[in-house]
């Protein structure tokens, strides 16, 4: 927590009280901030002015782009479909592995370049042709009202909603979140307290409340993303324990992504991931009984394919962000023995591919 002398402006936020000394309490992570008048919470976007809990960058951006579906990453929401992305600025952890740590980890509010009302991030989701808007980049937990309202914006025009974010939230404010969501990617960073602790200043349980609470409570779809980093959460052990955990607390069918680690932010000393460690981990997964397992940030097409429990053939084919074959019914049934997989799906055309475009919608 830092206090500033500047006049902060910004929307009003929610999920705050008044404590008897005067500070306010943030209610919205656990990290359960508390401020004195002027003082910014550790996320440095959410601030007490005059006593009041206000968002300091609800309808700022460091940035629009069009992106493929399966960069967020979600393989089993609409796949090949095109998603309107979108960050502010801020992070409620601090991870030192950090990889987009140039956005989630400013404090230059001058980074904020682009400036968009919910309605007309909506409206150029729409004319972009894009089917989702994603709130990611930085963590939209800490914009959670922005998202929320943007979210609504969306829905009136028939546009989906995306979160990624590493799910960490307190479960009454989650709850109302995840509520306006139709999909997110979780970060399940790792699965030690010792981990989150030391390397995110964190804590495991909230997470796995959140996951849990947001699949059996809500209809937003939801996929995992674990980063792998060698020597600080890859070991067979470790992975073994959160396949089991997945597979007992959310079932087969919740897709788990293993990403591979580049040495960035404040974690330069640590190797990058080798191919092998992401495939042995899908192996493990997979033999825990996890049915939808994929590796992420290389090149590995068995590892990017999805493959049908009932007959086990690959339904989709990918190579990285490129779908090459795609053997799925408009409902999302396998085309070879209409065994359905689990998911969000539609009518396939073709698919967006790997591209990446910039769009600009600000004044």
């Amino acid at each position: 927590m830092e206090r500033t002398a500047e006049q902060l402006t910004g929307a009003p936020a929610r999920w705050w009280h008044t404590l008897d000394d005067g500070r306010i309490q943030c209610d919205l992570c656990p990290r359960d901030c508390k401020l004195h008048d002027g003082q910014r919470a550790a996320c440095f976007v959410r601030a007490n002015q005059g006593g009041q809990m206000i968002l300091t960058t609800y309808g700022r951006s460091s940035g629009f782009c069009i992106d493929p579906i399966e960069k967020k990453p979600l393989n089993h929401f609409y796949p090949g479909s095109s998603i309107l992305s979108f960050g502010t600025a801020g992070c409620n952890l601090a991870c030192k592995f950090c990889q987009n740590w140039d956005i989630s980890k400013s404090r230059e509010m001058d980074t904020l370049m682009d400036s968009a009302s919910p309605a007309a991030i909506a409206q150029a989701a729409k004319r972009y042709g894009a089917q989702s808007v994603a709130f990611t980049y930085n963590d939209p937990v800490i914009f959670a009202e922005y998202a929320m309202d943007t979210a609504d914006a969306c829905h009136d025009l028939g546009i989906k909603t995306v979160a990624v974010t590493a799910g960490y939230m307190h479960l009454p404010a989650a709850r109302e979140f995840y509520a306006k969501l139709d999909a997110a990617n979780i970060d399940l960073k790792a699965f030690t307290d010792e981990f989150y602790f030391k390397l995110c200043g964190g804590h495991l349980q909230p997470v796995l409340d959140l996951i849990a609470m947001v699949h059996h409570e809500t209809d937003c779809w939801i996929e995992l993303t674990t980063l792998l980093i060698p020597g600080k959460n890859d070991s067979a052990t470790e992975i073994e324990a959160l396949a089991d955990w997945c597979h007992k607390e959310l079932g087969p069918d919740v897709p788990l992504h293993f990403s591979a680690f580049h040495p960035d932010y404040k974690l330069l000393d640590a190797p990058a991931t080798p191919p092998a460690t992401l495939t042995r981990a899908r192996e493990i997964a997979m033999q825990a009984g996890l049915r939808y397992v994929y590796t992420g940030n290389v090149h590995n097409r068995a590892g990017d394919a999805t493959l049908c429990p009932g007959c086990g053939q690959a339904v989709i084919e990918r190579d990285w962000y490129e779908i090459l074959n795609y053997r799925l019914d408009d409902l999302g049934k396998c085309q070879h023995c209409g065994t359905a997989i689990a998911g969000r799906f539609g009518h396939f055309d073709k698919s967006f591919g790997a591209r990446c475009i910039p769009v600009h919608l600000g004044k």
